[in-house]
């Protein structure tokens, strides 16, 4: 059987992850489709990358693509910087193994509603309250917003996908 990454599919809250999505299909020259969109264009058991947001540790919309797709790969986008302790963190939460990759997305207020902005917002005072110098960064980015999305940050899942090729 040919194992041929057929899509990558993605949910995306802010437009961070759908971002990356149309960055890994340019680069892989494979099509990129939201989960709805992947249930109508995409045959159960297909191999797919998927790329969510993470929300609390969770990668949002694994369930489901677990239940219908083999994922080669998943890509998990968050606010935070990159840190291996981290990283460790999401894929034990998340039960995902050394084909996961964290990639840093943003926070965009515009974007933002209800309950997902208040939990944002509470997040950013925490982090405020505990004053610690190597938060500047973050506190900032919680207070304002920002985009981190980067054809970089996508490195090592490229390389990840294009070594299991020669496989």
């Amino acid at each position: 059987m040919d194992n041929v990454i057929k899509a990558i599919v993605y949910k995306s809250s802010t437009g961070h992850t759908k971002k990356y999505a149309e960055i890994l299909s340019t680069k892989l020259k494979i099509p990129y489709y939201t989960i709805k969109e992947a249930n109508k264009k995409l045959s159960r058991d297909d191999e797919i990358i998927y790329l969510g947001w993470i929300c609390a540790t969770k990668l949002s919309g694994l369930k489901k693509v677990n239940k219908k797709y083999n994922v080669r790969c998943y890509g998990m986008i968050g606010a935070y910087p990159k840190d291996e302790k981290y990283i460790q963190e999401l894929k034990k939460s998340n039960n995902l193994n050394e084909n996961a990759f964290y990639l840093r997305g943003g926070i965009d207020y515009t974007k933002l509603k209800g309950i997902k902005k208040k939990v944002i917002k509470m997040v950013s005072l925490a982090i405020e309250k505990e004053n610690k110098p190597k938060n500047k960064e973050l506190i900032e980015l919680f207070k304002n917003g920002g985009n981190y999305v980067s054809e970089n940050n996508l490195e090592d899942l490229i390389i990840y996908i294009k070594n299991k090729k020669d496989e």
